[in-house]
């Protein structure tokens, strides 16, 4: 009998360190995929077939709208009334970018974006997302940037530039 106590208090404990370890986690949302059919809602193109220009907006009631690049993501942001009836910015659970050199969602807001570089995405001239100051520096170099800015200092002004290729 000792036995058994024994293993249901070192099972309890294995439990509860499992809980402790998974608190800061809990309410952490997972950044969704497009699927097959999921079309930015600015341009209509399939999201799905741009994986590594991927920008995403989630909601807190669980939903996402994708898009094919920051710069669509950013005029969705900037006129929700035209892209998303009945959508307001308070209800905005996360917004997402792909960074350009590991491939992988990153916060949108704490990204870096270089504008007027000779890459372009599935729309054009875009807004490049980059994880931080050093990889802006480089792709700045590398790729003949123009502008590298933050979330806050993209405007729809910036948005009209590279849409007509004048950065």
């Amino acid at each position: 009998m000792q036995r058994r106590s024994f293993l249901n208090l070192v099972s309890s404990l294995v439990a509860v360190l499992f809980l402790a370890a998974a608190a800061p986690f809990a309410g952490a949302q997972e950044i969704p995929k497009p699927g097959p059919r999921d079309l930015c809602p600015v341009c209509g193109m399939l999201v799905s077939k741009y994986p590594n220009w991927v920008a995403v907006v989630t909601w807190k009631d669980g939903h996402a709208h994708f898009f094919d690049g920051a710069k669509d993501m950013f005029k969705f942001l900037g006129n929700l009334d035209k892209y998303a009836r009945g959508h307001r910015k308070e209800d905005i659970g996360g917004i997402y970018v792909t960074d350009f050199y590991n491939l992988e969602r990153i916060d949108a807001r704490q990204a870096l974006y270089v504008a007027g570089s000779d890459v372009l995405g599935p729309m054009g001239h875009e807004l490049v997302p980059l994880a931080n100051k050093a990889d802006a520096a480089d792709f700045m170099k590398d790729h003949k940037g123009r502008k590298t800015l933050a979330f806050d200092g993209i405007d729809a002004d910036i948005l009209r530039n590279l849409d007509s290729g004048k950065m």
